[in-house]
Protein backbone atom coordinates (compact mmCIF):
# COMPACT_ATOMS: atom_id res chain seq x y z
CA UNK A 1 0.00 0.00 0.00
CA UNK A 2 1.45 3.31 -0.62
CA UNK A 3 2.26 5.88 2.04
CA UNK A 4 -0.80 8.58 1.08
CA UNK A 5 -2.22 10.41 3.57
CA UNK A 6 -4.86 12.53 2.60
CA UNK A 7 -5.85 16.04 4.98
CA UNK A 8 -9.48 16.77 4.48
CA UNK A 9 -9.58 20.03 6.51
CA UNK A 10 -6.34 21.66 4.09
CA UNK A 11 -7.40 24.47 1.85
CA UNK A 12 -5.16 22.31 -0.66
CA UNK A 13 -8.01 20.03 -2.62
CA UNK A 14 -7.84 16.50 -2.05
CA UNK A 15 -6.86 15.95 -5.76
CA UNK A 16 -3.98 18.58 -5.60
CA UNK A 17 -2.93 16.63 -2.08
CA UNK A 18 -2.56 13.70 -3.74
CA UNK A 19 -1.19 14.51 -6.97
CA UNK A 20 1.50 16.16 -4.88
CA UNK A 21 2.42 13.04 -2.60
CA UNK A 22 2.59 11.05 -5.67
CA UNK A 23 4.95 12.99 -7.38
CA UNK A 24 7.00 13.21 -4.26
CA UNK A 25 7.21 9.69 -4.39
CA UNK A 26 8.48 9.58 -7.94
CA UNK A 27 11.06 11.56 -7.26
CA UNK A 28 12.35 10.90 -3.81
CA UNK A 29 12.64 7.44 -5.52
CA UNK A 30 9.89 5.16 -3.93
CA UNK A 31 8.30 5.11 -7.00
CA UNK A 32 10.63 3.88 -9.86
CA UNK A 33 9.87 3.94 -13.78
CA UNK A 34 7.73 0.69 -14.69
CA UNK A 35 6.24 0.82 -11.42
CA UNK A 36 2.66 -0.27 -11.52
CA UNK A 37 0.13 2.10 -9.43
CA UNK A 38 -3.46 1.20 -8.11
CA UNK A 39 -6.54 1.92 -10.07
CA UNK A 40 -8.21 4.85 -9.64
CA UNK A 41 -11.43 2.98 -7.76
CA UNK A 42 -9.08 1.05 -6.21
CA UNK A 43 -6.90 3.36 -4.66
CA UNK A 44 -10.17 5.72 -4.22
CA UNK A 45 -11.62 3.11 -1.64
CA UNK A 46 -8.15 2.76 0.52
CA UNK A 47 -8.08 6.47 0.75
CA UNK A 48 -11.85 6.92 1.22
CA UNK A 49 -12.60 9.29 -1.16
CA UNK A 50 -14.99 9.95 -4.22
CA UNK A 51 -13.21 8.34 -7.43
CA UNK A 52 -12.93 11.28 -9.12
CA UNK A 53 -10.58 13.02 -6.56
CA UNK A 54 -8.44 10.47 -7.73
CA UNK A 55 -8.75 10.18 -11.55
CA UNK A 56 -8.53 14.28 -11.44
CA UNK A 57 -5.16 13.82 -9.98
CA UNK A 58 -3.97 11.07 -12.60
CA UNK A 59 -5.27 13.02 -15.11
CA UNK A 60 -2.94 16.28 -13.73
CA UNK A 61 -0.09 13.16 -13.40
CA UNK A 62 -0.28 12.35 -17.08
CA UNK A 63 -1.06 15.42 -18.37
CA UNK A 64 2.89 16.21 -16.79
CA UNK A 65 4.24 12.69 -18.58
CA UNK A 66 4.66 10.74 -14.83
CA UNK A 67 2.32 8.36 -15.17
CA UNK A 68 0.79 6.44 -17.92
CA UNK A 69 -2.36 4.08 -18.97
CA UNK A 70 -2.28 0.96 -20.33
CA UNK A 71 -4.91 -0.67 -21.82
CA UNK A 72 -5.32 -4.72 -20.15
CA UNK A 73 -2.26 -3.75 -17.76
CA UNK A 74 -3.16 -0.56 -15.47
CA UNK A 75 -1.32 2.49 -14.87
CA UNK A 76 2.45 3.02 -14.70
CA UNK A 77 4.91 5.49 -13.29
CA UNK A 78 6.86 6.61 -16.72
CA UNK A 79 10.64 6.10 -17.47
CA UNK A 80 12.92 9.36 -16.93
CA UNK A 81 9.55 11.68 -19.00
CA UNK A 82 9.31 8.89 -21.40
CA UNK A 83 6.73 6.22 -23.01
CA UNK A 84 7.08 3.37 -20.79
CA UNK A 85 8.58 0.70 -23.41
CA UNK A 86 7.97 -3.06 -23.23
CA UNK A 87 9.80 -4.77 -25.93
CA UNK A 88 13.63 -5.74 -25.11
CA UNK A 89 15.97 -2.46 -24.88
CA UNK A 90 17.54 -1.14 -27.78
CA UNK A 91 21.22 -1.92 -28.14
CA UNK A 92 23.56 1.08 -27.04
CA UNK A 93 23.98 4.04 -29.38
CA UNK A 94 22.77 7.52 -30.62
CA UNK A 95 19.17 6.63 -29.46
CA UNK A 96 19.88 5.43 -26.32
CA UNK A 97 17.56 7.25 -23.35
CA UNK A 98 19.44 8.98 -20.79
CA UNK A 99 19.77 7.17 -17.46
CA UNK A 100 19.83 10.42 -15.70
CA UNK A 101 17.30 11.31 -12.75
CA UNK A 102 17.35 14.96 -14.23
CA UNK A 103 14.54 15.80 -11.32
CA UNK A 104 17.18 15.00 -8.79
CA UNK A 105 19.34 17.38 -10.21
CA UNK A 106 17.08 20.86 -10.76
CA UNK A 107 18.18 23.23 -8.38
CA UNK A 108 14.66 24.70 -8.31
CA UNK A 109 12.87 22.20 -6.69
CA UNK A 110 9.21 24.39 -8.21
CA UNK A 111 7.39 21.87 -10.56
CA UNK A 112 4.22 23.12 -10.46
CA UNK A 113 3.34 25.09 -13.12
CA UNK A 114 -0.88 24.11 -13.58
CA UNK A 115 -1.63 27.93 -14.43
CA UNK A 116 0.77 27.71 -17.73
CA UNK A 117 -0.87 24.23 -18.56
CA UNK A 118 -4.17 25.59 -17.58
CA UNK A 119 -3.79 28.55 -20.54
CA UNK A 120 -2.32 26.38 -22.81
CA UNK A 121 -5.23 24.04 -22.81
CA UNK A 122 -7.78 26.75 -24.13
CA UNK A 123 -8.97 26.31 -27.34
CA UNK A 124 -11.66 27.70 -29.85
CA UNK A 125 -14.09 25.51 -28.32
CA UNK A 126 -13.62 26.88 -24.86
CA UNK A 127 -14.71 29.97 -22.82
CA UNK A 128 -11.61 30.98 -21.69
CA UNK A 129 -11.49 33.79 -18.67
CA UNK A 130 -7.88 32.92 -17.55
CA UNK A 131 -5.62 35.19 -19.86
CA UNK A 132 -4.96 38.58 -18.58
CA UNK A 133 -3.65 39.72 -22.45
CA UNK A 134 -4.73 41.55 -25.04
CA UNK A 135 -6.88 40.30 -27.77
CA UNK A 136 -4.91 39.65 -30.54
CA UNK A 137 -7.32 40.16 -33.01
CA UNK A 138 -7.00 44.30 -32.23
CA UNK A 139 -3.33 43.73 -32.90
CA UNK A 140 -2.44 46.94 -35.66
CA UNK A 141 -0.31 44.72 -38.09
CA UNK A 142 -0.49 46.78 -40.85
CA UNK A 143 0.77 49.50 -38.72
CA UNK A 144 3.66 47.80 -37.11
CA UNK A 145 4.77 46.62 -40.86
CA UNK A 146 4.94 50.30 -41.35
CA UNK A 147 6.98 50.85 -38.43
CA UNK A 148 8.79 47.73 -39.09
CA UNK A 149 9.97 48.21 -42.95
CA UNK A 150 10.62 52.23 -41.96
CA UNK A 151 13.37 51.14 -39.03
CA UNK A 152 14.89 49.00 -41.50
CA UNK A 153 15.42 50.91 -44.56
CA UNK A 154 16.54 53.36 -42.06
CA UNK A 155 19.43 51.37 -40.13
CA UNK A 156 19.06 48.09 -40.86
CA UNK A 157 23.03 47.07 -40.22
CA UNK A 158 22.99 49.39 -36.92
CA UNK A 159 19.89 47.84 -35.16
CA UNK A 160 20.70 43.85 -36.73
CA UNK A 161 23.87 44.34 -34.99
CA UNK A 162 24.59 44.22 -30.96
CA UNK A 163 23.68 47.09 -28.84
CA UNK A 164 23.79 48.89 -25.63
CA UNK A 165 22.95 47.22 -22.57
CA UNK A 166 20.22 49.75 -21.70
CA UNK A 167 18.78 50.35 -24.49
CA UNK A 168 18.24 51.67 -28.17
CA UNK A 169 19.10 55.22 -27.63
CA UNK A 170 15.70 56.32 -30.37
CA UNK A 171 13.28 54.03 -28.33
CA UNK A 172 14.63 55.77 -25.05
CA UNK A 173 14.24 58.84 -26.28
CA UNK A 174 10.76 58.13 -27.31
CA UNK A 175 10.62 57.01 -23.57
CA UNK A 176 11.27 59.66 -22.56
CA UNK A 177 8.99 61.52 -23.77
CA UNK A 178 6.19 59.51 -23.16
CA UNK A 179 7.47 59.64 -19.07
CA UNK A 180 7.42 63.43 -19.59
CA UNK A 181 3.60 63.07 -20.61
CA UNK A 182 3.11 61.02 -17.56
CA UNK A 183 4.28 63.65 -15.24
CA UNK A 184 7.61 61.91 -14.66
CA UNK A 185 10.78 63.85 -15.43
CA UNK A 186 13.73 60.99 -16.11
CA UNK A 187 16.74 61.28 -17.81
CA UNK A 188 18.80 58.79 -20.15
CA UNK A 189 20.60 57.80 -16.92
CA UNK A 190 17.56 56.60 -15.00
CA UNK A 191 15.88 54.59 -17.93
CA UNK A 192 16.93 50.42 -18.64
CA UNK A 193 15.38 48.88 -21.19
CA UNK A 194 14.50 45.43 -20.55
CA UNK A 195 13.16 42.18 -22.25
CA UNK A 196 9.41 42.55 -20.59
CA UNK A 197 7.99 43.08 -17.17
CA UNK A 198 9.39 39.61 -15.92
CA UNK A 199 13.21 40.08 -16.51
CA UNK A 200 12.85 43.47 -14.45
CA UNK A 201 11.55 41.75 -12.22
CA UNK A 202 14.21 39.10 -12.61
CA UNK A 203 16.94 42.17 -12.33
CA UNK A 204 15.54 43.63 -9.28
CA UNK A 205 15.80 40.31 -7.00
CA UNK A 206 19.54 39.67 -8.47
CA UNK A 207 20.79 43.25 -7.44
CA UNK A 208 19.05 43.49 -4.43
CA UNK A 209 18.42 40.57 -2.85
CA UNK A 210 20.69 37.68 -1.25
CA UNK A 211 18.57 33.96 0.23
CA UNK A 212 17.34 34.68 3.00
CA UNK A 213 16.32 38.50 2.47
CA UNK A 214 12.86 39.78 2.96
CA UNK A 215 10.58 41.21 0.16
CA UNK A 216 6.71 42.34 0.44
CA UNK A 217 4.31 40.84 -1.91
CA UNK A 218 0.72 41.72 -2.04
CA UNK A 219 -1.49 38.65 -1.44
CA UNK A 220 -2.59 37.80 -4.08
CA UNK A 221 -0.03 38.65 -6.42
CA UNK A 222 1.25 38.43 -9.68
CA UNK A 223 2.27 34.76 -10.15
CA UNK A 224 5.30 35.86 -11.78
CA UNK A 225 6.57 37.97 -8.99
CA UNK A 226 5.96 34.81 -6.55
CA UNK A 227 8.27 32.74 -8.97
CA UNK A 228 10.83 35.18 -9.09
CA UNK A 229 11.67 36.22 -5.87
CA UNK A 230 10.35 32.62 -4.00
CA UNK A 231 12.27 30.69 -6.61
CA UNK A 232 15.53 32.02 -4.91
CA UNK A 233 14.79 31.42 -1.36
CA UNK A 234 13.57 35.12 -0.69
CA UNK A 235 11.46 35.16 2.17
CA UNK A 236 7.97 36.64 0.14
CA UNK A 237 6.22 38.43 2.93
CA UNK A 238 2.42 38.48 2.18
CA UNK A 239 0.87 41.68 2.81
CA UNK A 240 -3.35 40.78 2.10
CA UNK A 241 -4.87 43.21 -0.21
CA UNK A 242 -8.25 44.60 0.35
CA UNK A 243 -11.04 43.65 -2.11
CA UNK A 244 -14.15 45.29 -0.58
CA UNK A 245 -14.24 48.70 1.09
CA UNK A 246 -15.53 47.88 4.83
CA UNK A 247 -16.54 50.82 7.23
CA UNK A 248 -12.98 53.16 6.96
CA UNK A 249 -11.45 51.03 4.90
CA UNK A 250 -10.15 51.20 1.26
CA UNK A 251 -8.97 48.85 -1.54
CA UNK A 252 -5.71 47.78 -1.85
CA UNK A 253 -2.81 46.60 -0.11
CA UNK A 254 -3.49 46.98 3.45
CA UNK A 255 -1.15 50.04 4.86
CA UNK A 256 -1.67 48.58 8.91
CA UNK A 257 -0.18 45.04 8.25
CA UNK A 258 2.54 46.46 5.84
CA UNK A 259 3.60 48.94 8.52
CA UNK A 260 3.49 45.95 11.07
CA UNK A 261 5.67 44.02 8.87
CA UNK A 262 7.74 46.72 8.12
CA UNK A 263 8.71 47.22 12.02
CA UNK A 264 9.01 43.44 12.54
CA UNK A 265 11.35 42.69 9.54
CA UNK A 266 14.48 44.00 7.73
CA UNK A 267 12.56 44.19 4.91
CA UNK A 268 14.74 44.86 1.23
CA UNK A 269 11.93 45.55 -1.70
CA UNK A 270 8.29 46.19 -1.61
CA UNK A 271 6.48 45.32 -4.30
CA UNK A 272 3.09 46.20 -5.76
CA UNK A 273 1.04 46.99 -8.38
CA UNK A 274 -1.08 49.79 -7.16
CA UNK A 275 -3.30 50.21 -10.91
CA UNK A 276 -5.87 47.52 -11.67
CA UNK A 277 -3.76 45.27 -9.41
CA UNK A 278 -3.45 41.31 -11.31
CA UNK A 279 -5.21 39.35 -9.61
CA UNK A 280 -7.85 41.68 -7.81
CA UNK A 281 -8.11 44.39 -10.19
CA UNK A 282 -8.34 46.97 -7.22
CA UNK A 283 -6.28 49.96 -7.39
CA UNK A 284 -4.87 52.23 -4.34
CA UNK A 285 -6.48 55.18 -3.76
CA UNK A 286 -4.67 58.06 -4.37
CA UNK A 287 -4.43 58.34 -0.12
CA UNK A 288 -2.84 55.39 0.23
CA UNK A 289 -0.36 55.46 -2.40
CA UNK A 290 0.87 58.80 -0.58
CA UNK A 291 0.78 56.83 3.11
CA UNK A 292 2.97 53.74 1.23
CA UNK A 293 5.61 56.24 -0.08
CA UNK A 294 5.56 57.98 3.78
CA UNK A 295 6.09 54.42 5.43
CA UNK A 296 8.56 53.44 2.91
CA UNK A 297 10.61 56.98 3.52
CA UNK A 298 10.43 56.20 6.98
CA UNK A 299 11.85 52.56 6.97
CA UNK A 300 14.15 53.51 3.99
CA UNK A 301 12.80 50.34 2.10
CA UNK A 302 12.54 50.89 -2.09
CA UNK A 303 9.32 50.41 -3.77
CA UNK A 304 9.20 48.31 -7.27
CA UNK A 305 6.18 49.64 -8.66
CA UNK A 306 4.47 47.44 -11.31
CA UNK A 307 2.99 49.98 -13.90
CA UNK A 308 2.13 47.41 -16.54
CA UNK A 309 -2.01 47.46 -16.24
CA UNK A 310 -2.27 51.65 -15.60
CA UNK A 311 -2.75 52.99 -19.28
CA UNK A 312 -5.87 50.94 -19.03
CA UNK A 313 -8.02 53.02 -17.03
CA UNK A 314 -11.59 52.61 -18.24
CA UNK A 315 -14.08 54.51 -16.44
CA UNK A 316 -12.49 57.95 -15.40
CA UNK A 317 -9.44 59.40 -14.74
CA UNK A 318 -5.85 57.84 -14.23
CA UNK A 319 -4.48 58.38 -10.80
CA UNK A 320 -1.11 60.07 -10.24
CA UNK A 321 1.39 56.74 -10.14
CA UNK A 322 3.91 55.92 -7.04
CA UNK A 323 6.70 57.20 -9.19
CA UNK A 324 5.53 60.89 -9.87
CA UNK A 325 4.52 61.36 -6.87
CA UNK A 326 7.51 60.28 -5.47
CA UNK A 327 9.73 63.02 -4.04
CA UNK A 328 13.01 60.90 -2.20
CA UNK A 329 13.46 58.82 -5.55
CA UNK A 330 12.79 55.53 -3.45
CA UNK A 331 10.29 54.04 -6.25
CA UNK A 332 11.57 52.13 -9.09
CA UNK A 333 8.89 51.98 -11.48
CA UNK A 334 8.86 49.18 -14.47
CA UNK A 335 6.53 48.74 -17.09
CA UNK A 336 5.88 47.59 -20.96
CA UNK A 337 3.77 47.58 -23.76
CA UNK A 338 2.25 43.81 -22.93
CA UNK A 339 -1.08 44.39 -22.12
CA UNK A 340 -1.60 47.79 -24.32
CA UNK A 341 0.24 46.66 -27.46
CA UNK A 342 2.29 43.54 -28.56
CA UNK A 343 3.32 40.96 -25.62
CA UNK A 344 5.21 39.05 -28.20
CA UNK A 345 7.55 41.70 -28.51
CA UNK A 346 9.12 41.52 -25.12
CA UNK A 347 10.14 44.93 -24.61
CA UNK A 348 9.40 46.67 -21.44
CA UNK A 349 11.99 49.52 -18.83
CA UNK A 350 12.78 50.12 -15.75
CA UNK A 351 12.64 53.92 -14.13
CA UNK A 352 14.70 54.38 -11.26
CA UNK A 353 17.46 56.25 -9.81
CA UNK A 354 20.93 56.38 -11.68
CA UNK A 355 23.25 54.34 -9.23
CA UNK A 356 20.13 51.84 -9.32
CA UNK A 357 20.22 51.59 -13.52
CA UNK A 358 23.77 51.44 -13.47
CA UNK A 359 23.64 48.54 -10.99
CA UNK A 360 21.01 46.87 -13.24
CA UNK A 361 22.63 47.73 -16.53
CA UNK A 362 25.63 45.34 -15.17
CA UNK A 363 23.64 42.63 -14.34
CA UNK A 364 21.56 42.82 -17.91
CA UNK A 365 25.09 42.14 -19.46
CA UNK A 366 25.54 38.95 -17.85
CA UNK A 367 22.06 38.21 -18.43
CA UNK A 368 21.28 39.09 -22.18
CA UNK A 369 23.77 41.38 -23.48
CA UNK A 370 21.09 43.84 -24.72
CA UNK A 371 16.92 44.01 -25.34
CA UNK A 372 15.79 43.01 -29.16
CA UNK A 373 17.14 46.03 -31.02
CA UNK A 374 14.48 45.56 -34.41
CA UNK A 375 11.84 45.59 -31.48
CA UNK A 376 12.41 48.60 -30.02
CA UNK A 377 13.15 50.55 -33.14
CA UNK A 378 10.14 49.39 -34.91
CA UNK A 379 8.32 50.33 -31.23
CA UNK A 380 10.12 54.01 -31.25
CA UNK A 381 8.73 54.26 -34.64
CA UNK A 382 5.46 53.09 -33.10
CA UNK A 383 5.13 55.82 -30.98
CA UNK A 384 6.64 58.97 -32.65
CA UNK A 385 3.92 58.23 -35.61
CA UNK A 386 1.32 58.32 -32.75
CA UNK A 387 0.41 54.82 -33.27
CA UNK A 388 0.13 53.70 -30.12
CA UNK A 389 -2.03 56.38 -28.41
CA UNK A 390 -4.55 55.89 -31.36
CA UNK A 391 -4.40 51.88 -30.88
CA UNK A 392 -4.89 52.42 -27.13
CA UNK A 393 -7.98 55.01 -27.39
CA UNK A 394 -9.48 51.91 -29.68
CA UNK A 395 -8.71 49.18 -26.91
CA UNK A 396 -10.26 51.38 -24.00
CA UNK A 397 -13.27 51.44 -25.60
CA UNK A 398 -13.40 47.77 -26.21
CA UNK A 399 -12.13 46.76 -23.12
CA UNK A 400 -14.75 49.10 -21.14
CA UNK A 401 -17.33 47.75 -23.15
CA UNK A 402 -16.35 44.11 -22.35
CA UNK A 403 -15.95 44.97 -18.60
CA UNK A 404 -19.19 46.53 -18.30
CA UNK A 405 -20.74 42.93 -19.79
CA UNK A 406 -18.85 41.04 -17.02
CA UNK A 407 -20.05 43.57 -14.31
CA UNK A 408 -23.81 42.95 -16.04
CA UNK A 409 -23.92 39.46 -16.45
CA UNK A 410 -22.34 38.76 -12.95
CA UNK A 411 -25.02 40.60 -11.77
CA UNK A 412 -27.44 39.26 -13.69
CA UNK A 413 -27.16 35.68 -12.78
CA UNK A 414 -24.78 34.89 -9.91
CA UNK A 415 -26.80 33.67 -6.95
CA UNK A 416 -26.55 35.32 -3.71
CA UNK A 417 -23.37 34.85 -1.37
CA UNK A 418 -21.12 35.37 -3.98
CA UNK A 419 -19.18 38.50 -4.21
CA UNK A 420 -16.41 39.69 -6.84
CA UNK A 421 -14.80 43.32 -7.29
CA UNK A 422 -15.70 46.07 -9.40
CA UNK A 423 -12.37 47.32 -10.93
CA UNK A 424 -12.77 50.50 -13.61
CA UNK A 425 -10.00 49.11 -15.67
CA UNK A 426 -6.99 46.87 -16.22
CA UNK A 427 -7.80 43.15 -17.30
CA UNK A 428 -9.46 41.34 -14.68
CA UNK A 429 -11.34 41.16 -11.15
CA UNK A 430 -11.38 38.83 -7.91
CA UNK A 431 -14.56 36.44 -7.37
CA UNK A 432 -15.09 34.77 -4.37
CA UNK A 433 -17.33 31.78 -3.72
CA UNK A 434 -19.74 31.07 -0.92
CA UNK A 435 -17.65 29.84 2.31
CA UNK A 436 -16.88 26.23 1.54
CA UNK A 437 -16.55 26.18 -2.27
CA UNK A 438 -12.75 25.23 -3.52
CA UNK A 439 -12.13 27.28 -6.54
CA UNK A 440 -9.84 24.03 -8.27
CA UNK A 441 -12.33 21.43 -7.80
CA UNK A 442 -15.54 23.58 -9.21
CA UNK A 443 -13.17 24.29 -12.20
CA UNK A 444 -12.92 20.22 -13.05
CA UNK A 445 -16.61 20.08 -13.68
CA UNK A 446 -17.26 23.66 -15.47
CA UNK A 447 -14.44 22.55 -17.76
CA UNK A 448 -17.18 19.87 -18.77
CA UNK A 449 -19.36 22.63 -19.87
CA UNK A 450 -16.70 24.20 -21.93
CA UNK A 451 -15.54 27.42 -19.28
CA UNK A 452 -12.41 28.04 -17.56
CA UNK A 453 -11.09 30.59 -15.12
CA UNK A 454 -7.49 30.82 -12.95
CA UNK A 455 -8.24 29.36 -9.26
CA UNK A 456 -7.33 31.74 -6.72
CA UNK A 457 -4.77 29.53 -5.26
CA UNK A 458 -2.27 30.57 -8.17
CA UNK A 459 -1.89 33.76 -6.76
CA UNK A 460 -1.43 33.60 -3.25
CA UNK A 461 1.83 33.87 -1.21
CA UNK A 462 0.38 32.53 1.94
CA UNK A 463 -2.43 31.77 3.16
CA UNK A 464 -4.63 30.90 0.24
CA UNK A 465 -8.28 31.37 0.11
CA UNK A 466 -9.84 28.62 -2.11
CA UNK A 467 -13.45 29.67 -2.67
CA UNK A 468 -11.49 32.46 -4.72
CA UNK A 469 -10.59 32.86 -8.43
CA UNK A 470 -9.75 35.87 -11.14
CA UNK A 471 -12.04 36.12 -14.11
CA UNK A 472 -10.16 38.25 -17.02
CA UNK A 473 -12.19 39.83 -19.69
CA UNK A 474 -10.33 41.26 -22.54
CA UNK A 475 -9.80 37.21 -24.55
CA UNK A 476 -13.69 37.46 -24.86
CA UNK A 477 -16.15 39.28 -27.06
CA UNK A 478 -19.81 40.61 -24.88
CA UNK A 479 -21.38 37.34 -26.56
CA UNK A 480 -19.44 35.18 -24.91
CA UNK A 481 -18.77 36.85 -21.62
CA UNK A 482 -22.03 36.14 -20.86
CA UNK A 483 -22.82 32.99 -22.39
CA UNK A 484 -18.98 32.22 -19.89
CA UNK A 485 -20.69 33.69 -17.17
CA UNK A 486 -24.13 32.30 -17.59
CA UNK A 487 -22.67 28.64 -17.59
CA UNK A 488 -20.98 29.39 -14.75
CA UNK A 489 -23.68 30.64 -12.27
CA UNK A 490 -25.64 27.78 -13.81
CA UNK A 491 -23.54 25.34 -12.46
CA UNK A 492 -23.04 27.22 -9.19
CA UNK A 493 -26.97 27.37 -8.54
CA UNK A 494 -26.65 23.38 -8.59
CA UNK A 495 -24.13 22.58 -6.48
CA UNK A 496 -25.67 24.76 -4.00
CA UNK A 497 -28.97 23.28 -4.44
CA UNK A 498 -26.95 20.29 -3.59
CA UNK A 499 -25.75 21.16 -0.67
CA UNK A 500 -28.49 22.36 0.57
CA UNK A 501 -30.68 19.22 0.02
CA UNK A 502 -27.54 17.39 1.98
CA UNK A 503 -27.67 19.55 4.88
CA UNK A 504 -31.61 19.28 4.78
CA UNK A 505 -31.38 15.31 5.02
CA UNK A 506 -28.05 15.60 7.64
CA UNK A 507 -30.80 18.00 9.78
CA UNK A 508 -33.59 15.17 9.59
CA UNK A 509 -31.26 12.52 10.44
CA UNK A 510 -29.68 14.06 13.51
CA UNK A 511 -33.52 14.86 14.34
CA UNK A 512 -34.23 11.39 14.24
CA UNK A 513 -31.43 10.16 15.87
CA UNK A 514 -32.32 12.19 19.20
Amino acid sequence: MLPLQLQPESHVPLYIQLRDQLKALVHGGDLRPGDRIPASRELALQLGVHRTTVANAYAELESEGLIQGHVGRGTFIRGNGHTLNFSPPAPPGLGTRSGLQWQSLFADERGDDALSRLMAGEDDHVLSFVMARPAEKFFPVEDFCVCVNAALRRESSAILQFGPSDGYPPFKAALLELLRRDGIAAKDENLLVTSGCQQALDLLRKVFLRPGDAVILENPAYPGAIASFGGARVRCLGVPVKTHTEPGGTLGLDLEETEATLATNRVKLIVLTPDFHNPTGTSMPLASRRKLLELASRYQVPVVEDHIYARLELGGEPLPSLKQLDRDNLVIQIDSFSKVAFPGLRVGWIVAAAPVIERLRFMKQTSDLHTDQLAQAALAEFLRRGMLTRHLAHMRKVYASRLAAMHEALQKYMPEGVRWTRPDGGMCLWLELPPGFDASEFLIHLRERGVLFAPGRHFYVQNPQPNTLRLAFPWLDEKHIVKGIATFAALLREEMRKRGRGARKSEHANVAFV
